[in-house]
């Protein structure tokens, strides 16, 4: 556990933290195109998911501010096959109304070194362009693009492409 400042702490995610995980998730899949999910996330398949990415065992963290979630960033493996097991995704999300407040920035803090001590060699950002925030935040903790695809996904009735920053830990 790390104390960001006297109101932020940034912690390991818990089964209770899944009903203001989806309420923060939920928000950009109802509202935006950084996430390809269509439909709105159970807190039951969000404290299954946290289950399944400690169990990988990777990090799943929250910012906690006095008791309640802001944000969450965690990391999933890359792909499947075995020669990718130093490879990983990873993703953040932030409450809407703390947005541009930091809290992006806090959770990767602590979540890029905690893969680094696991043996990650390289971590990914896979991102729904336009997102200048999400680019911002991933170049600012060394991330470079290596690859976009154009009209890969397909929500709100429009083609949205990826593209794929990577950080060498």
């Amino acid at each position: 556990m790390t104390k960001a400042n006297e109101d932020i702490t940034v912690r390991a995610a818990e089964p209770g933290d899944a009903p203001a995980i989806a309420d923060i998730y939920n928000h950009y899949v109802r509202t935006s195109i950084v996430t390809f999910e269509e439909e709105p996330v159970t807190a039951a398949e969000i404290a299954r998911r946290i289950a399944e990415v400690q169990s990988a065992p990777l990090p799943w963290l929250v910012a906690d501010r006095h008791g309640g979630v802001i944000g969450y960033a965690y990391a999933t493996g890359w792909k499947n096959r075995t020669a990718y097991r130093f490879s990983v995704e990873v993703t953040a999300y932030v409450a809407p109304e703390c947005e541009c407040c930091g809290i992006g920035s806090l959770l990767y803090s602590q979540l890029l070194p905690i893969l680094q001590a696991l043996g990650v060699h390289a971590a990914i950002g896979g991102i729904a362009l336009p997102n200048e925030a999400s680019v911002a935040l991933h170049e600012k903790f060394g991330f470079r693009k290596v690859a976009q695809f154009p009209e890969v996904g397909f929500k709100f009735n429009r083609w949205i492409d990826v593209g794929y920053w990577q950080c060498m830990l």
